[in-house]
């Protein structure tokens, strides 16, 4: 999942399970994406969720064993609507690429129809922010113009934790190896994902996703983002797509994981190492050694009301890019784009005028397997393209890697 907020968008391809080719019956198709920021309940603590959601992605076992990490209010999500049954029902879920699961009724309730058969199986899974178990259904899914999955495994839950917001639950668009363990009575199998389907059925001919942001600029719900699934769509990235394969360390190897280092202007903050790319948490995290070079690099203190890094205006003024090294090719991140969005400080307790940085410590020391998490903050600059059918994720420019929203 996501803690906070979490969280894309498109389709393409065709080959039948028999091997013999089959008509794609779509071109890579875009479904649009929702920011919500929930402040029903006050001021929210992002970093207390993300660090949650974090622990629960280093160690696997907490995806589907117990609810052992406090919950916490999911203050920040990324939601798109999905068609479930025949009739529908609409159910509004989290966009998630760091878990492979898609489940309903933590807030809609699951209303069975025609196309709905209970497998009888038990499911869970933990996301560290948050949880839910209960029943798995099969059902049909449609996105919406045209995209339609038949005999898609869904989780209907019967119990969760109460953190769960406006979201109805979860589209996984994680590894299918994720899904292992979800399965109560059967741990060692594993559930076809949503893009696994779509690409199996014919309706995309390469199982790929692709998600694409405009930085936000305001604390109401509006549609600044797009999935799209099968490939890509032009407009959404200048320049070509650099892909660069999953990661063999693990655990990063378990997610989109990938290689990559850091570097702070001139300085090398962490070297050429493992971790992910997850949509689903709010910050960008980097190994505890590296955070400490990046917080002595950029001057910036830690706030005790945000527990983010404060700086000041000539701080922010000497702020040089933060360089993600990816497959040979530099993603920069502008000074811009290392800040939290000023118009949504107060949201997260601090102070409207507060400059504060959107990198985080990841809690352990690099050298681990899963020494970063490129989080939102990285995803809403550039398009980024999760690559089953190959194995690899891609990344590109896009019209807002520059943009100076925040």
């Amino acid at each position: 999942m996501f803690s906070t907020a979490s969280l894309l968008t498109i389709f393409v391809l065709a080959l039948s399970i028999t091997g013999s080719p089959v008509k794609v019956r779509n071109s890579p198709i875009t479904l649009p994406i929702a920011r919500r920021l929930n402040v029903s309940d006050g001021t929210i603590n992002l970093v207390q969720q993300d660090k949650a959601r974090v622990a629960a992605l280093q160690d696997h076992i907490l995806k589907h064993g117990g609810h052992s990490t406090p919950a916490t209010n999911l203050g920040n999500g990324y939601f798109v609507a999905v068609n479930i049954g025949s009739p529908a029902t609409t159910y509004n879920l989290i966009i998630d690429t760091g878990s492979s699961n898609t489940w309903v009724g933590a807030k809609t309730p699951y209303v069975g129809t025609s196309t709905s058969s209970s497998t009888g199986e038990r499911v869970q899974v933990t996301y560290g922010a948050g949880y839910f178990s209960g029943t798995e259904y099969i059902d049909t899914v449609d996105f919406g113009n045209g995209l339609t999955i038949a005999q898609q495994s869904i989780g209907v839950a019967n119990n969760t934790s109460d953190n769960w917001g406006d979201a109805d639950g979860i589209l996984g668009l994680g590894p299918v190896g994720l899904t292992e363990g979800s399965l109560i009575d059967d741990p060692g199998m594993t559930i076809p994902t949503v893009t696994n389907n779509l690409h199996s059925q014919g309706a995309i001919h390469r199982e790929t996703v692709s998600i694409y942001f405009e930085p936000i600029y305001g604390v109401q719900t509006i549609i600044n983002g797009e999935l799209t699934f099968g490939g890509t769509v032009k407009k959404e990235h200048a320049g070509s797509i650099t892909y660069t394969p999953i990661t063999n360390a693990y655990p990063a190897s378990n997610y989109w994981g990938i290689d990559q280092s850091i570097t702070y202007g001139a300085l090398t903050i962490l070297s050429s190492t493992a971790g992910v790319v997850a949509v689903g948490t709010t910050f960008i995290h980097i190994a505890t050694d590296a955070y400490e070079t990046y917080k002595s690099a950029t001057g910036g203190t830690p706030d005790a009301a945000t527990d983010l890094l404060l700086i000041s205006s000539a701080q922010y003024a000497a702020l040089e890019n933060l360089d993600f090294n990816i497959g040979g090719e530099t993603f920069s991140l502008t000074p811009n784009a290392q800040i939290w969005p000023r118009v949504l400080n107060t949201y997260i307790g601090g102070s409207s005028n507060g400059i504060y940085l959107v990198v985080n410590d990841l809690g352990t020391t690099s050298g681990k397997g899963f020494d970063f998490v490129n989080g939102y903050p990285f995803v809403e600059r550039f398009l980024t393209v999760f690559d089953a059918s190959r194995s690899r994720v891609g990344f590109a420019n896009t019209p807002y890697t520059d943009a100076t929203t925040n």
